[in-house]
């Protein structure tokens, strides 16, 4: 399991690292603030046990953790599209399905630093293309990070489809 650190200057700053056992009850907190800002009501416990979990153990996504000092402050979720996925919308792309982050953790770059995570770990996995389905506050953060809008439309989610061509391209770099 590859973790990222983030240090300047020699100090520890972050650390992305994937969600296991011993993390998930800071996941469920992590999921439920998200899907409390954006006005889901939806069950997160059975989301996170019925969903997310076994889909990470089969390998079909991966989750990213940010540690920030000592606290837990955010995540992502991402896969690679494939047949096999129940959630398949652009095969054979990197697909960045969620990130949060805590809002005292916002505007210090920490979203850049996991997102970049999340897209290291697609290209490993053989994917040279990423998108994402991003609600209409997000999607200026996808801009800055190469991200754009293709054109398409994602009824389901209802909401534009953003894509970034070169996953060799950092964010905001």
């Amino acid at each position: 399991m590859l973790s990222l650190i983030l240090h300047f200057k020699g100090v520890y700053m972050v650390h992305a690292t994937p969600l296991c056992d011993q993390t998930q009850s800071v996941f469920k907190k992590l999921f439920t603030d998200y899907y409390a800002e954006l006005g889901c009501d939806d069950d997160v416990n059975h989301l996170v046990d019925e969903y997310i979990i076994p889909d990470l153990l089969s390998g079909l996504i991966g989750v990213d953790l940010l540690k920030d000092g000592e606290s837990f402050v955010g995540f992502v979720v991402y896969q690679i599209d494939d047949i096999d996925n129940e959630w398949n919308f652009k095969e054979g792309f990197g697909d960045v399905r969620e990130i949060y982050l805590s809002p005292s953790s916002r505007g210090k770059g920490f979203g850049k630093f996991l997102l970049y995570s999340a897209e290291m770990k697609l290209k490993e996995a053989g994917a040279t293309k990423a998108y994402c389905l991003p609600y209409e506050g997000a999607a200026g953060f996808f801009e800055a990070c190469g991200y754009k809008d293709c054109g398409e439309y994602c009824e389901e989610l209802d909401c534009p489809v953003y894509e970034k061509a070169d996953l060799n391209n950092r964010c905001g770099g």
